[in-house]
């Protein structure tokens, strides 16, 4: 197999043409495309006979004093007029709603593709970043497609014919203009380049800026309560600075860009004035044929000025599209196989860990488990303990497969995870995780998440189940209350019994809880507890467990240390052993006891 290119010469080869990935886009759209074309020919077009009629004004009208030609003439200008208003109207409809149209599917596809990219995208991506690709970027691409694209081909169209047209006119004076024009496209495509290098800075730097605001606004309560808001403001304001200043130099480059393509094309049309004077002098041109070459000249100035202009918003255009095709040319670590096996019809739940060995891909140097093997029946209850960092919620990012293992296999129902479609391994799972989310969106909403389409009878019975129900008609407008962005509005207990009822709705044979009942006061747990106790009948159990009393019920405890299995069994057996569990247990039960007398004295 041929050795790989480098990362930044495959970047470069695919920075040429980045643009190039929006035609499949426009292809969708070939009806309003055509018409687009067409429109905006006709206008082109159109502005490209007054020059005529200018011409044969000046020296059949004006030179032979003729009033009737000449109001004529006026009447065909108007008339010209009216279908140059008509064509541009209809063109700058159809450009700006495909641009519009575009966007909306570029939007859609680069949304789509980043949910399906597993956890390890995001382990190190920021979602801020990810956010500013999709607004700002898009809103690039936005212009690119729509009017500035436009304006290139307008104005492409008007300087090739305006070109033509003064060959016609005056083949010597056109000379003069085409042996100018290697002198002024050049440097255009050099500064082009330093253009679209300094907007591709500047859109990086102001997604940093977005991803840092996003991080804080979203712990806005944290920062207040340890007072840093000067200091995260100065950062802030850093941040702001330096998608300033990028974004000024990309500015000044474009401004340079722009004087010398104007100063060099209308010195063009001076020098070529001072020649074409010369010849009228002579006899050897008439004042109209010089008159009917200058304003084509103009129109050919105006259209390379234009496009030097346009060409910058392009460069732009195509700095934000190389960084939206980095998203959609991300390939998901996670995927389903070409032919995967199904799962068992009849779903028993059995869960499996065969000798697996796991490392994150951030941290491939250390192992986060060592050789597990584990094997949950269906419909057993197990318990998973340990020290922060002893690989308990890593075992439950592999049952999911968010991960898939560096040796070794992880089971469910005897079929390996890799050989399984993910989204059917992940339909036979409920999770309720440690860290709560609750969208913005109605509480009706929220629990639906866990079933979409499930009746308003069974998220009401979820609820009910999950000691939700009470709170939640106690608000303004019961189940159809909105939250607030991660669930603002409510108590981290009444989050957590939301995310209860979601997993209950799912009515999944696999239930996963990581420290399921953590947020509640003792009330609400005992209220869940009982819940979560019916809802695990006959459901495979693994339950994470920080506090052991929410474990003394499960038919196996697992104490997992560094990656490992060091003690297996149930409560009163692993107490006996004086393990690492006991010792855990002597240390909450001592804790415990000590506040329990310290409330008492």
């Amino acid at each position: 197999m041929a050795e790989a290119p480098p990362v930044e010469e495959v970047r470069k080869r695919k920075s040429l043409k980045p643009l190039g990935r929006l035609l499949p886009y426009l292809g969708r759209y070939r009806g309003m495309v055509v018409a687009a074309l067409f429109f905006l020919t006709v206008a082109a077009a159109t502005t490209l006979t007054l020059p005529l009629a200018v011409r044969r004004m000046i020296d059949h009208g004006f030179s032979g004093q003729d009033s009737t030609f000449i109001a004529n003439y006026f009447s065909m200008l108007v008339v010209i007029a009216a279908v140059l208003a008509l064509a541009s109207a209809l063109r700058y409809y159809y450009v700006i709603t495909l641009g519009e149209r575009v966007v909306a599917d570029l939007r859609r596809d680069v949304f789509s593709h980043v949910t399906t990219l597993s956890p390890a995208f995001f382990d190190t991506a920021q979602s801020g970043e990810i956010v500013s690709r999709l607004a700002a970027d898009t809103t690039q691409i936005k212009s690119a497609v729509g009017a500035t694209a436009s304006l290139a081909l307008r104005n492409t169209i008007m300087g090739i014919g305006a070109l033509g047209m003064m060959v016609i006119t005056s083949p010597k004076l056109s000379g003069l203009v085409i042996a100018a024009i290697p002198f002024i496209v050049l440097p255009l495509v050099a500064f082009g380049r330093s253009v679209r290098r300094r907007s591709r800075n500047a859109q990086d730097t102001l997604a940093n800026a977005t991803a840092y605001a996003g991080e804080q606004i979203g712990a806005v309560r944290t920062l207040q309560a340890f007072t840093n808001e000067r200091l995260v403001m100065e950062k802030f304001a850093a941040a702001v600075e330096n998608a300033f200043q990028a974004a000024r130099a990309s500015v000044l480059a474009r401004a340079v860009l722009t004087f010398f393509a104007i100063f060099a094309v209308f010195s063009s049309v001076v020098a070529v004035l001072w020649f074409g004077s010369r010849d009228v002098l002579e006899g050897t041109i008439s004042a109209g044929t010089l008159g009917q070459f200058l304003l084509y000249s103009v129109i050919a100035a105006g259209a390379l000025g234009a496009l030097s202009e346009v060409w910058g918003e392009l460069s732009q255009a195509a700095g934000a599209t190389e960084r939206l095709a980095e998203l959609l040319d991300e390939v998901p670590a996670i995927a389903a196989p070409a032919s995967p096996k199904p799962l068992p019809a009849d779903a028993k739940g059995a869960v499996a860990f065969r000798d697996v060995h796991f490392s994150y891909p951030t941290r491939p140097d250390r192992p986060a488990l060592h050789g597990l093997s584990f094997s949950v029946k269906p419909g057993e209850t197990v318990a998973i303990v340990g020290p922060s960092g002893a690989g308990k919620s890593t075992v439950f990012s592999l049952i999911l497969r968010y991960y898939d293992p560096v040796s070794g296999t992880v089971e469910i129902d005897g079929v390996d995870l890799r050989e399984a479609d993910p989204e059917a391994v992940r339909r036979r799972i409920a999770i309720v995780p440690q860290d709560t989310i609750v969208f913005a969106a109605t509480v009706r909403d929220n629990i639906a998440f866990g079933r979409p389409g499930a009746s308003d009878a069974d998220i009401e019975a979820a609820a009910r189940a999950a000691r939700a129900d009470e709170f939640i008609r106690r608000l303004d407008r019961g189940y159809d209350t909105e939250v607030g962005e991660r669930g603002i509005t409510l108590s981290g207990g009444q989050r957590q019994r939301i995310a209860i009822a979601r997993a209950i709705l799912r009515d999944a044979p696999i239930l996963l809880l990581d420290e399921a009942t953590s947020a509640l006061d003792a009330e609400s747990e005992k209220l869940v507890q009982s819940a979560l106790e019916l809802l695990m009948r006959g459901r495979t159990t693994i339950v994470i467990a920080h506090r052991l009393a929410t474990v003394l019920k499960a038919d196996r405890i697992l104490v997992m240390d560094d990656g490992r299995i060091v003690e297996e069994g149930t409560h009163q057996s692993l107490v006996a052993t004086g393990g690492v569990y006991a010792r855990l247990a002597r240390l909450q039960f001592d804790a415990g006891v000590d506040a329990y007398r310290g409330a008492a004295e």
